[in-house]
């Protein structure tokens, strides 16, 4: 699990409790365990304008405006990565690769009770085991990043940073990075998959996970109580598993680089009765050349919903809505000194349907650049600012986030 200090790297470190440097190796018996993690904090400071969009509690609201006018707040907080605490073990035995991952993400943040009731400071994101051996592939069971949408967070700059969501979502493990503004999260999922071996650079996954249950975007509410608006219900469960796919290509030389692409299908069950099937899909690249990089997404769906999986994906009637997005992302590292520097853009939309309790379509939209400085091999200091804007309908909102703070991984 030896891996550089990169953006690219980092990225890898949360899908597969990874580490910079490989964290602490400690022999034990049969096992080889791996002791890893991230450890940051940003100030932040957030100045929000415009209308009062207070869809799905704030959740796709990035924006944050405030019908009173322009507000700022400050705040001390976690970025996209979580504080992270990882153990990895590794053995083989009879033939097989056996491995396991549990790990323990807490926040930085102190939440006042009762102010942001929902939020939460303490997740365990992962605990999965696998098998398998380098001929034939490998097989996951357990809780891990989903697959579909995997890598867009993966190659998401924001990843060392904070993106959005510094504002409303301060006292949280995390903040939103470019979810829902370029593409919708991945989340962490119950599943059984089956990764292929590396065929030159080619390799593929495929696995049932943990189907959820379509949330209301007009007013999320709990699993005892009944939901205004969409025929979705909170929860995270269905009468069947959902289907998740990827697949992807890498390669190295003077141009490097990967392709990928992902799918998902899965059946929802509905509060008004019936069914119906959320699908969607991706595409992405991204290229490196001569200490610059470029990264192109592009998702769409219908009935899957915006920012998180299945949040608004269907009307008070049951019809599914569509939803699309993407992001470009372009990076720079001064010869030398190691510094990342990065610009990106990303959008994220909602389509109403007629007669949709919706009464427009959504948009979320983000600019951000970023400055990523390795101060040692273990610790990068960031700088960041980013503008995001709601647009809905007649209303629209506005949240400007300045952040710095530091990122270590060991």
């Amino acid at each position: 699990m030896k891996t550089k200090l990169s953006l690219a790297v980092a990225s890898a470190l949360l899908a597969a409790a990874s580490s910079a440097n490989a964290g602490i190796i400690i022999p034990a018996g049969d096992w080889t365990l791996d002791i890893g993690g991230v450890v940051n904090a940003y100030y932040t400071t957030t100045r929000t304008s415009g209308d009062d969009i207070a869809l799905g509690g704030g959740a796709v609201n990035l924006g944050g405006g405030n019908a009173n006018g322009e507000s700022r707040t400050n705040n001390i907080t976690t970025g996209l990565l979580p504080n992270y605490l990882s153990v990895s073990g590794k053995t083989r035995q009879n033939d097989l690769d056996v491995g396991f991952t549990i790990s323990i993400n807490p926040g930085a943040s102190t939440t006042q009770a009762g102010i942001q009731t929902g939020l939460l400071n303490q997740e365990n994101r992962q605990a999965f085991l696998t098998f398998g051996d380098k001929s034939w592939g490998s097989i996951k069971l357990g809780k891990d990043l989903g697959i579909f949408a995997s890598d867009a967070i993966l190659n998401d700059m924001t990843l060392l940073g904070v993106g959005s969501g510094a504002g409303f979502l301060a006292g949280n493990t995390t903040t939103l990075g470019r979810i829902g503004s370029g593409f919708i999260y991945a989340d962490w999922k119950s599943q059984i998959a089956y990764t292929s071996p590396n065929w030159s650079g080619f390799s593929f996954t495929a696995g049932v996970t943990q189907s959820w249950d379509a949330l209301s975007i007009t007013n999320i509410g709990t699993a005892a109580a009944p939901i205004a608006g969409d025929a979705g219900a909170f929860g995270r469960e269905g009468s069947v598993p959902a289907i998740e796919a990827k697949a992807s290509y890498e390669w190295t030389g003077d141009v490097g680089g990967k392709v990928w692409v992902s799918g998902i299908t899965q059946k929802l069950e509905l509060a008004t009765g019936g069914s119906e099937r959320a699908n969607g899909y991706d595409v992405g690249a991204t290229i490196n050349l001569a200490g610059f990089g470029l990264t192109g997404y592009y998702y769409d769906g219908k009935g899957l919903g915006t920012t998180v999986q299945l949040l608004g994906a269907v009307d008070q009637n049951g019809n599914r809505r569509d939803s699309n997005g993407g992001y470009v992302q372009g990076t720079y590292t001064l010869p030398g000194v190691g510094t990342k520097l990065g610009l990106s853009w990303g959008i994220s939309k909602l389509d109403r349907n007629g007669g949709d309790v919706l009464a427009a379509d959504l948009e979320n939209e983000m600019w951000t650049v970023g400055a990523y400085h390795p101060l040692t091999k273990h610790l990068n200091l960031v700088a960041e600012y980013s503008d995001v804007k709601t647009d809905f309908g007649a209303l629209d909102s506005k949240a400007k986030t300045v952040s710095l703070g530091a990122i270590l991984f060991f």
